[in-house]
């Protein structure tokens, strides 16, 4: 990946887990490169003119082999499982955020002194 991209995002988790990728989604190998010919190519401000020193983040690691395989068509297959589960997380949330709302309801309606009671 082009670090230097204006688009280029990177974050790293408290697992220790890098993600980095185009904040644009133009980078179908990502992590591992950009396209050669990015339309959307643009030197971050902060780095045009300047030279990094010791404190840059480490090199990404070497692309895993990936012997006869595509690499863009199984990162795309994978986006798109991920993709699939989302509407499914979505409507569990809203379930839980529909009965926790019944349930205040429901206290909301109880006498002063029952509500008392209930903490």
């Amino acid at each position: 990946m082009r670090e230097e991209c204006k688009h280029f995002q990177c974050r790293t988790y408290a697992s220790g887990e890098t993600a980095r990728f185009c904040v644009l989604d133009l980078a179908p190998e990502a992590p591992w490169r950009c396209p050669t010919d990015c339309r959307a190519y643009e030197r971050r401000y902060a780095d045009v003119a300047w030279s990094h020193g010791s404190l840059v983040e480490p090199a990404l690691e070497d692309e895993p082999p990936m012997p006869g395989s595509d690499v863009a068509a199984l990162l795309d297959a994978a986006e798109d499982i991920v993709n699939a589960i989302g509407p499914v997380a979505v409507a569990e949330a809203e379930r839980e955020r529909a009965a926790r709302a019944r349930e205040q309801a429901r206290i909301a309606s109880l006498p002063w002194w029952k509500r008392l009671r209930r903490r």
